[in-house]
């Protein structure tokens, strides 16, 4: 994999940091790695190999304050930001340090009014596992809900068209999956993707800008999205939807709010895309099974609550 490689890091608005910082370690089982001067909590999921991928601070608002995705290296992220540049789109070079063991961090402003970001460089600390003859998990694993990674973002903003155009002229990315309107015409929802994974990174067309739906964490199997929902029940958090399937990437999931109504999101699943694929499209009408599958319903709270 060359260019941008997958998503490294989002930062979350809290109500209680403290609260929060409970929920994520000891609920949702992240490994706490830092705290900063700003009064940011660090963490990471157990087999992430850089420093930190989920950042909380506290805010009298919920929702996202920026988001990151790593690129191959230095040369790649200088020439990125080149390219945004001749693109027409203005950036902002981050210093290496204002994020604890982050590097330099070039930042954008997307049509949908989300703060975007690329970098090369994060202190590697590994998983806890040696890099000679390693055994399959650790503690670490078996610690509350306890995801394998961050794995993608769902995004709500204007524009989603315009984030298309960066994402595949600039930035390489390619459409998996998409969602058309009732038109027939207008793309409401795009699935893309930096890899062979279902998706990296996912937009839904909303009025208001710089909204998140969900970040999502990548669980092992279903009996791990399983196994997360009795966690989320044993600890009385409020679960959205699930556990059920999704037609759109055929992932398996349960959606569910953290304590500042910040909505997380347990996945296993779908399938393998390639570039030369050709983009899966689902009609207004079939969208309730893309959604949910089995049911095939189209939840109001998933499509109305954003933060």
């Amino acid at each position: 994999m060359t260019g941008v490689l997958r998503p490294g890091h989002v930062q979350i608005r809290v109500f209680d940091l403290e609260e929060s910082a409970r929920f994520y370690r000891d609920v949702m089982g992240l490994v706490e790695t830092g705290r900063d001067d700003q009064g940011r909590v660090y963490f990471k999921c157990w087999d992430e190999r850089d420093h930190n991928s989920y950042i909380i601070r506290q805010a009298e608002e919920a929702g996202i304050d920026f988001f990151g995705f790593k690129v191959l290296n230095v040369a790649t992220l200088d020439k990125l930001e080149a390219d945004l540049n001749e693109y027409g789109i203005e950036t902002t070079r981050m210093p290496a340090g204002e994020m604890l063991e982050t590097g330099e961090r070039v930042r954008f402003t997307l049509p949908t009014g989300h703060l975007m970001e690329l970098y090369a460089e994060k202190s590697a600390v590994g998983n806890g596992l040696s890099s000679a003859n390693p055994g399959p998990w650790n503690k670490a694993s078996e610690h509350g809900i306890a995801p394998v990674r961050l794995d993608h973002m769902l995004l709500y903003g204007p524009n989603v068209a315009a984030n298309k155009k960066i994402f595949e002229d600039v930035l390489g990315f390619f459409l998996v999956e998409r969602v058309l309107a009732e038109d027939g015409e207008f793309e409401a929802a795009l699935w893309l993707s930096c890899s062979h994974k279902v998706h990296d990174i996912a937009f839904v067309e909303h009025p208001e800008p710089g909204k998140l739906h969900h970040c999502s964490f990548l669980m092992e199997s279903w009996e791990k999205v399983l196994r997360a929902g009795d966690i989320m029940s044993m600890n009385e958090v409020s679960v959205d939807i699930g556990p059920t399937r999704h037609g759109i990437t055929r992932g398996c999931t349960i959606y569910a709010w953290d304590p500042s109504g910040n909505r997380f999101e347990t996945f296993m699943g779908g399938y393998q895309p390639y570039p030369d694929y050709e983009t899966i499209t689902w009609d207004w009408d079939h969208f309730p099974q893309g959604l949910d599958y089995p049911q095939r319903k189209l939840h109001e709270s998933f499509l109305t609550i954003v933060t």
